[in-house]
Protein backbone atom coordinates (compact mmCIF):
# COMPACT_ATOMS: atom_id res chain seq x y z
CA UNK A 1 0.00 0.00 0.00
CA UNK A 2 1.65 3.53 -1.17
CA UNK A 3 1.50 6.15 1.72
CA UNK A 4 0.80 8.59 -0.74
CA UNK A 5 -1.75 7.17 -2.71
CA UNK A 6 -5.39 9.02 -1.97
CA UNK A 7 -7.97 6.48 -0.67
CA UNK A 8 -11.72 6.23 -0.98
CA UNK A 9 -11.56 4.11 2.01
CA UNK A 10 -10.36 7.66 3.96
CA UNK A 11 -12.49 10.17 2.04
CA UNK A 12 -10.05 11.32 -0.44
CA UNK A 13 -6.79 11.24 1.46
CA UNK A 14 -3.77 9.26 1.35
CA UNK A 15 -2.65 6.99 4.49
CA UNK A 16 0.29 9.50 5.01
CA UNK A 17 -2.05 12.42 4.99
CA UNK A 18 -4.85 10.77 7.18
CA UNK A 19 -1.95 9.87 9.72
CA UNK A 20 -0.60 13.28 9.83
CA UNK A 21 -3.89 15.19 10.27
CA UNK A 22 -6.25 12.67 11.93
CA UNK A 23 -4.67 9.41 13.53
CA UNK A 24 -4.63 10.32 17.94
CA UNK A 25 -5.62 13.96 16.87
CA UNK A 26 -9.50 14.42 15.64
CA UNK A 27 -12.62 12.40 14.18
CA UNK A 28 -13.07 12.17 10.54
CA UNK A 29 -16.19 11.09 8.94
CA UNK A 30 -15.92 9.27 5.49
CA UNK A 31 -19.16 8.89 3.38
CA UNK A 32 -19.33 5.55 1.35
CA UNK A 33 -15.76 4.89 2.54
CA UNK A 34 -16.71 1.72 0.64
CA UNK A 35 -19.54 2.61 -1.90
CA UNK A 36 -21.93 -0.46 -2.00
CA UNK A 37 -21.04 -2.18 1.17
CA UNK A 38 -22.79 -5.56 2.06
CA UNK A 39 -22.37 -7.08 5.41
CA UNK A 40 -19.63 -10.07 5.28
CA UNK A 41 -21.70 -12.02 7.27
CA UNK A 42 -25.81 -12.28 7.53
CA UNK A 43 -27.23 -12.51 10.80
CA UNK A 44 -27.80 -15.99 11.43
CA UNK A 45 -23.63 -16.36 10.32
CA UNK A 46 -23.02 -14.24 13.35
CA UNK A 47 -25.34 -15.79 15.05
CA UNK A 48 -23.88 -18.71 14.90
CA UNK A 49 -20.14 -17.50 15.42
CA UNK A 50 -21.50 -16.39 18.73
CA UNK A 51 -22.91 -19.91 19.44
CA UNK A 52 -19.07 -21.32 19.54
CA UNK A 53 -16.61 -21.34 22.80
CA UNK A 54 -13.97 -19.78 21.50
CA UNK A 55 -15.78 -17.04 19.34
CA UNK A 56 -15.52 -13.69 22.25
CA UNK A 57 -18.93 -12.46 22.67
CA UNK A 58 -21.20 -9.97 24.40
CA UNK A 59 -25.15 -9.36 24.85
CA UNK A 60 -25.80 -6.03 26.03
CA UNK A 61 -29.33 -5.22 26.74
CA UNK A 62 -30.95 -1.44 27.61
CA UNK A 63 -34.26 -1.02 29.59
CA UNK A 64 -36.11 0.94 31.63
CA UNK A 65 -38.19 3.88 30.46
CA UNK A 66 -35.36 6.05 30.10
CA UNK A 67 -33.28 3.13 28.40
CA UNK A 68 -30.90 3.45 30.87
CA UNK A 69 -30.72 0.47 32.90
CA UNK A 70 -28.40 -1.85 31.18
CA UNK A 71 -27.54 -5.61 31.59
CA UNK A 72 -24.31 -7.47 29.81
CA UNK A 73 -24.19 -11.04 29.56
CA UNK A 74 -20.88 -12.87 28.20
CA UNK A 75 -21.19 -15.98 25.64
CA UNK A 76 -21.39 -18.36 23.91
CA UNK A 77 -25.55 -17.88 23.17
CA UNK A 78 -27.38 -20.14 21.87
CA UNK A 79 -29.64 -18.93 18.81
CA UNK A 80 -32.12 -19.02 21.73
CA UNK A 81 -30.38 -17.36 24.28
CA UNK A 82 -30.86 -14.11 21.95
CA UNK A 83 -33.67 -11.91 22.28
CA UNK A 84 -36.70 -12.13 19.22
CA UNK A 85 -35.32 -9.59 16.28
CA UNK A 86 -38.26 -7.44 16.96
CA UNK A 87 -37.31 -6.76 20.29
CA UNK A 88 -36.14 -3.20 20.66
CA UNK A 89 -32.87 -2.31 22.64
CA UNK A 90 -29.88 -5.06 22.12
CA UNK A 91 -26.65 -5.53 21.11
CA UNK A 92 -24.87 -8.39 20.47
CA UNK A 93 -20.89 -8.04 20.09
CA UNK A 94 -19.16 -10.81 18.51
CA UNK A 95 -14.81 -9.82 18.70
CA UNK A 96 -12.11 -10.98 16.45
CA UNK A 97 -13.93 -11.86 13.28
CA UNK A 98 -11.01 -11.25 11.55
CA UNK A 99 -9.96 -14.84 12.59
CA UNK A 100 -12.82 -17.15 11.97
CA UNK A 101 -13.85 -15.17 8.03
CA UNK A 102 -11.97 -14.26 5.71
CA UNK A 103 -13.47 -11.74 4.06
CA UNK A 104 -13.60 -10.06 7.70
CA UNK A 105 -9.84 -11.06 7.83
CA UNK A 106 -9.39 -9.34 4.02
CA UNK A 107 -10.97 -6.26 4.91
CA UNK A 108 -8.92 -5.71 8.44
CA UNK A 109 -6.20 -5.80 5.50
CA UNK A 110 -7.15 -2.54 3.91
CA UNK A 111 -5.82 -1.23 7.19
CA UNK A 112 -2.53 -1.86 6.80
CA UNK A 113 -0.78 1.17 6.41
CA UNK A 114 -1.15 1.09 10.53
CA UNK A 115 1.69 -0.73 11.43
CA UNK A 116 0.38 -4.13 12.42
CA UNK A 117 1.94 -4.16 15.75
CA UNK A 118 -0.83 -1.86 16.59
CA UNK A 119 -3.68 -3.54 14.53
CA UNK A 120 -5.73 -5.71 16.80
CA UNK A 121 -9.38 -7.54 15.01
CA UNK A 122 -12.69 -6.47 13.38
CA UNK A 123 -15.69 -6.40 16.08
CA UNK A 124 -19.20 -6.64 14.59
CA UNK A 125 -21.74 -4.79 16.37
CA UNK A 126 -25.10 -6.26 15.83
CA UNK A 127 -28.30 -4.18 16.93
CA UNK A 128 -32.03 -4.24 17.08
CA UNK A 129 -33.62 -0.95 16.77
CA UNK A 130 -32.40 2.05 19.36
CA UNK A 131 -29.80 -0.91 21.02
CA UNK A 132 -26.18 0.51 21.53
CA UNK A 133 -23.65 0.12 24.21
CA UNK A 134 -23.89 3.78 25.59
CA UNK A 135 -21.93 6.70 25.43
CA UNK A 136 -18.27 5.81 26.52
CA UNK A 137 -15.16 6.59 25.11
CA UNK A 138 -12.43 3.62 23.94
CA UNK A 139 -8.65 3.81 25.11
CA UNK A 140 -7.52 3.30 21.16
CA UNK A 141 -7.95 4.39 17.93
CA UNK A 142 -11.36 3.14 16.32
CA UNK A 143 -12.86 2.77 12.56
CA UNK A 144 -16.92 2.86 12.98
CA UNK A 145 -17.71 0.92 9.56
CA UNK A 146 -21.45 0.83 8.71
CA UNK A 147 -22.16 -2.67 7.03
CA UNK A 148 -26.04 -2.19 7.00
CA UNK A 149 -28.82 -0.58 8.44
CA UNK A 150 -28.04 2.97 9.80
CA UNK A 151 -26.66 4.17 13.26
CA UNK A 152 -26.65 7.71 14.73
CA UNK A 153 -23.80 8.39 16.55
CA UNK A 154 -23.03 11.32 18.82
CA UNK A 155 -19.64 12.46 19.88
CA UNK A 156 -18.01 14.88 21.86
CA UNK A 157 -14.05 15.72 22.80
CA UNK A 158 -15.33 16.39 26.56
CA UNK A 159 -12.51 16.22 29.40
CA UNK A 160 -15.01 14.82 32.16
CA UNK A 161 -14.54 10.90 31.78
CA UNK A 162 -16.32 10.04 34.71
CA UNK A 163 -18.10 6.57 34.69
CA UNK A 164 -21.48 5.50 36.25
CA UNK A 165 -20.80 3.17 39.06
CA UNK A 166 -24.59 1.64 38.52
CA UNK A 167 -23.73 -0.30 35.50
CA UNK A 168 -22.07 -3.22 34.35
CA UNK A 169 -20.98 -1.35 31.27
CA UNK A 170 -18.33 1.49 31.66
CA UNK A 171 -20.75 4.46 31.07
CA UNK A 172 -20.23 8.19 30.87
CA UNK A 173 -21.46 9.74 33.89
CA UNK A 174 -22.13 12.69 32.28
CA UNK A 175 -21.91 12.78 28.45
CA UNK A 176 -22.07 15.75 26.62
CA UNK A 177 -22.01 15.59 22.49
CA UNK A 178 -20.70 18.41 20.18
CA UNK A 179 -21.79 16.45 17.02
CA UNK A 180 -24.29 14.14 15.78
CA UNK A 181 -23.94 11.77 12.56
CA UNK A 182 -26.62 8.91 10.94
CA UNK A 183 -24.11 6.53 9.44
CA UNK A 184 -25.73 4.17 6.54
CA UNK A 185 -24.11 1.57 4.59
CA UNK A 186 -20.23 2.02 3.42
CA UNK A 187 -19.97 5.17 5.96
CA UNK A 188 -17.08 5.13 8.61
CA UNK A 189 -16.39 7.72 11.03
CA UNK A 190 -13.09 7.75 12.93
CA UNK A 191 -12.33 8.67 16.33
CA UNK A 192 -8.84 8.73 18.22
CA UNK A 193 -8.75 7.29 21.70
CA UNK A 194 -11.14 8.51 24.68
CA UNK A 195 -13.03 10.64 22.16
CA UNK A 196 -16.78 10.14 23.69
CA UNK A 197 -19.26 8.63 21.80
CA UNK A 198 -22.70 6.61 21.22
CA UNK A 199 -24.49 5.08 18.64
CA UNK A 200 -27.59 3.79 18.61
CA UNK A 201 -29.78 1.91 15.96
CA UNK A 202 -31.96 3.47 13.75
CA UNK A 203 -34.71 1.82 11.91
CA UNK A 204 -33.68 1.38 8.42
CA UNK A 205 -35.60 0.39 5.06
CA UNK A 206 -34.17 -1.05 1.91
CA UNK A 207 -35.47 0.28 -1.85
CA UNK A 208 -38.42 -2.59 -1.24
CA UNK A 209 -39.09 -1.28 2.14
CA UNK A 210 -37.39 -4.51 4.03
CA UNK A 211 -35.78 -4.27 7.50
CA UNK A 212 -32.21 -3.55 7.43
CA UNK A 213 -31.07 -5.15 10.72
CA UNK A 214 -27.97 -2.45 11.85
CA UNK A 215 -24.89 -3.91 11.21
CA UNK A 216 -21.71 -1.77 12.35
CA UNK A 217 -17.50 -3.14 11.65
CA UNK A 218 -15.26 -1.80 14.43
CA UNK A 219 -11.71 -1.79 13.26
CA UNK A 220 -10.27 -1.53 16.63
CA UNK A 221 -6.33 -0.91 18.23
CA UNK A 222 -4.06 -2.12 20.53
CA UNK A 223 -3.04 0.09 23.18
CA UNK A 224 -0.82 -1.87 25.92
CA UNK A 225 -0.34 0.37 29.10
CA UNK A 226 3.41 0.84 30.13
CA UNK A 227 2.46 -1.26 33.02
CA UNK A 228 1.21 -3.97 31.28
CA UNK A 229 3.93 -3.80 28.68
CA UNK A 230 6.38 -3.99 31.21
CA UNK A 231 5.44 -6.75 32.83
CA UNK A 232 5.06 -8.90 29.88
CA UNK A 233 8.73 -8.07 29.01
CA UNK A 234 10.38 -8.60 31.71
CA UNK A 235 8.53 -11.98 32.30
CA UNK A 236 10.10 -13.26 28.70
CA UNK A 237 13.14 -11.64 29.46
CA UNK A 238 13.87 -13.04 32.49
CA UNK A 239 13.14 -16.63 30.88
CA UNK A 240 15.58 -16.05 27.61
CA UNK A 241 18.22 -14.91 29.91
CA UNK A 242 21.47 -16.76 29.36
CA UNK A 243 23.07 -17.61 32.58
CA UNK A 244 26.47 -17.90 33.30
CA UNK A 245 25.69 -20.98 35.10
CA UNK A 246 23.99 -23.14 32.67
CA UNK A 247 21.17 -24.95 33.84
CA UNK A 248 22.37 -24.18 37.58
CA UNK A 249 19.72 -21.00 38.66
CA UNK A 250 21.82 -18.28 40.58
CA UNK A 251 20.14 -18.48 44.16
CA UNK A 252 20.30 -15.62 46.62
CA UNK A 253 22.75 -16.47 49.28
CA UNK A 254 23.45 -14.37 52.74
CA UNK A 255 26.60 -16.50 54.54
CA UNK A 256 27.20 -13.35 56.09
CA UNK A 257 23.47 -12.84 57.98
CA UNK A 258 23.23 -11.86 61.24
CA UNK A 259 20.25 -12.79 63.70
CA UNK A 260 18.18 -10.54 63.96
CA UNK A 261 15.52 -8.44 66.62
CA UNK A 262 13.02 -7.30 63.35
CA UNK A 263 12.82 -10.42 61.68
CA UNK A 264 9.90 -8.49 59.50
CA UNK A 265 12.14 -6.37 57.63
CA UNK A 266 13.58 -7.11 54.74
CA UNK A 267 16.91 -7.57 54.49
CA UNK A 268 19.17 -4.78 52.68
CA UNK A 269 21.20 -7.52 50.61
CA UNK A 270 18.03 -8.95 49.56
CA UNK A 271 16.89 -5.69 47.41
CA UNK A 272 20.09 -5.94 45.89
CA UNK A 273 20.23 -9.02 44.22
CA UNK A 274 16.97 -8.03 43.23
CA UNK A 275 17.79 -4.80 41.90
CA UNK A 276 21.07 -6.45 39.90
CA UNK A 277 18.45 -9.68 38.51
CA UNK A 278 16.22 -6.63 37.31
CA UNK A 279 19.56 -5.07 35.44
CA UNK A 280 20.70 -7.69 34.54
CA UNK A 281 17.48 -8.67 32.51
CA UNK A 282 18.16 -4.73 31.13
CA UNK A 283 21.12 -5.20 30.45
CA UNK A 284 21.58 -6.77 26.56
CA UNK A 285 19.61 -4.36 24.28
CA UNK A 286 18.88 -7.56 21.90
CA UNK A 287 17.02 -9.12 24.61
CA UNK A 288 14.67 -6.52 24.88
CA UNK A 289 14.00 -6.53 21.10
CA UNK A 290 13.58 -10.37 21.07
CA UNK A 291 10.85 -10.01 23.63
CA UNK A 292 8.96 -6.75 22.71
CA UNK A 293 8.71 -8.88 19.33
CA UNK A 294 7.61 -12.28 20.76
CA UNK A 295 4.76 -10.00 22.83
CA UNK A 296 3.17 -8.52 19.92
CA UNK A 297 3.72 -11.60 17.56
CA UNK A 298 1.99 -13.56 20.34
CA UNK A 299 -1.53 -14.81 19.05
CA UNK A 300 -4.90 -14.24 21.57
CA UNK A 301 -5.16 -16.83 23.61
CA UNK A 302 -8.64 -17.88 22.24
CA UNK A 303 -6.07 -18.67 18.78
CA UNK A 304 -5.43 -22.30 17.88
CA UNK A 305 -3.53 -24.24 14.70
CA UNK A 306 -4.74 -26.85 13.36
CA UNK A 307 -1.43 -29.14 12.51
CA UNK A 308 -1.31 -31.64 9.60
CA UNK A 309 0.89 -31.36 5.95
CA UNK A 310 -2.10 -29.83 3.75
CA UNK A 311 -1.91 -30.65 0.03
CA UNK A 312 0.62 -28.36 -1.04
CA UNK A 313 3.02 -28.81 -4.14
CA UNK A 314 6.11 -27.14 -4.97
CA UNK A 315 5.84 -24.13 -6.95
CA UNK A 316 2.24 -23.15 -5.32
CA UNK A 317 2.15 -20.06 -3.13
CA UNK A 318 2.24 -19.90 0.64
CA UNK A 319 -0.11 -17.09 2.57
CA UNK A 320 0.44 -16.74 6.68
CA UNK A 321 -3.02 -18.15 8.06
CA UNK A 322 -5.31 -15.62 8.92
CA UNK A 323 -4.39 -15.90 12.53
CA UNK A 324 -0.88 -15.94 12.28
CA UNK A 325 0.56 -12.88 13.90
CA UNK A 326 4.14 -12.08 11.79
CA UNK A 327 6.40 -9.31 12.55
CA UNK A 328 10.47 -8.11 12.32
CA UNK A 329 12.84 -5.88 13.34
CA UNK A 330 16.52 -5.17 12.13
CA UNK A 331 17.83 -8.18 12.73
CA UNK A 332 14.85 -10.76 13.99
CA UNK A 333 11.51 -11.97 12.39
CA UNK A 334 8.76 -12.95 14.32
CA UNK A 335 5.59 -15.70 14.20
CA UNK A 336 3.10 -16.23 16.94
CA UNK A 337 5.54 -15.72 19.47
CA UNK A 338 8.63 -17.00 18.30
CA UNK A 339 11.72 -15.27 17.57
CA UNK A 340 14.50 -15.89 15.00
CA UNK A 341 17.94 -14.39 13.99
CA UNK A 342 17.37 -13.69 9.98
CA UNK A 343 19.95 -12.24 7.53
CA UNK A 344 20.97 -12.01 4.05
CA UNK A 345 18.34 -12.87 1.28
CA UNK A 346 16.41 -15.33 3.80
CA UNK A 347 15.33 -12.73 6.00
CA UNK A 348 14.46 -10.33 2.97
CA UNK A 349 12.01 -13.52 2.17
CA UNK A 350 10.67 -13.27 5.60
CA UNK A 351 10.19 -9.61 5.70
CA UNK A 352 8.07 -10.03 2.27
CA UNK A 353 6.03 -12.47 3.94
CA UNK A 354 5.47 -10.47 6.39
CA UNK A 355 4.43 -7.27 5.03
CA UNK A 356 2.22 -9.27 1.76
CA UNK A 357 1.30 -11.89 4.40
CA UNK A 358 2.33 -14.27 1.08
CA UNK A 359 5.26 -15.61 -1.01
CA UNK A 360 4.75 -16.53 -4.76
CA UNK A 361 6.09 -19.86 -5.65
CA UNK A 362 9.07 -18.40 -7.64
CA UNK A 363 10.02 -16.66 -4.54
CA UNK A 364 10.06 -20.00 -2.41
CA UNK A 365 11.80 -21.93 -5.20
CA UNK A 366 14.63 -19.07 -5.21
CA UNK A 367 14.91 -19.65 -1.31
CA UNK A 368 17.65 -21.14 0.34
CA UNK A 369 17.61 -25.00 1.69
CA UNK A 370 17.15 -23.38 5.13
CA UNK A 371 14.20 -21.14 4.56
CA UNK A 372 12.50 -24.08 2.43
CA UNK A 373 12.49 -26.11 5.41
CA UNK A 374 11.04 -23.66 7.92
CA UNK A 375 8.08 -22.98 5.58
CA UNK A 376 7.76 -26.29 5.34
CA UNK A 377 7.46 -26.66 9.09
CA UNK A 378 5.10 -23.56 9.77
CA UNK A 379 2.93 -24.99 6.67
CA UNK A 380 2.85 -28.12 9.01
CA UNK A 381 2.07 -26.53 12.05
CA UNK A 382 -0.98 -24.74 10.19
CA UNK A 383 0.70 -20.94 10.59
CA UNK A 384 0.72 -21.07 6.69
CA UNK A 385 -1.89 -22.37 4.05
CA UNK A 386 -1.33 -23.25 0.19
CA UNK A 387 -2.36 -19.50 -1.79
Amino acid sequence: MEPIQALSLLGGLSPAQFMRRHWQKKPLLVRQAIAGMQPLLSAPQLFALAARAEVESRLIERSGRTGQSWKLRRGPFSRRALPALGTPGWTLLVQGVDLHHQGAHELLQRFRFIPDARLDDLMISYASAEGGVGPHFDSYDVFLLQASGSRRWQIGAQSDLGLREDAPLKILRDFRPQQEFVLHAGDMLYLPPRYAHDGVAVPCQDDQGRSQPCMTYSIGFRAPSRQELASALLVRMAETDPDPAGDVPVLYRDPGQQACDTPAAIPARLREFAQSALERALREPAALDRALGQYLSEPKPSVWFEAGQPSWTPGQGLRLHPCSRMLYDERHVFINGECLLASGRDARLMRQLADNRRLEGRSIQAASEQARQMLAQWLEDGWLEPS
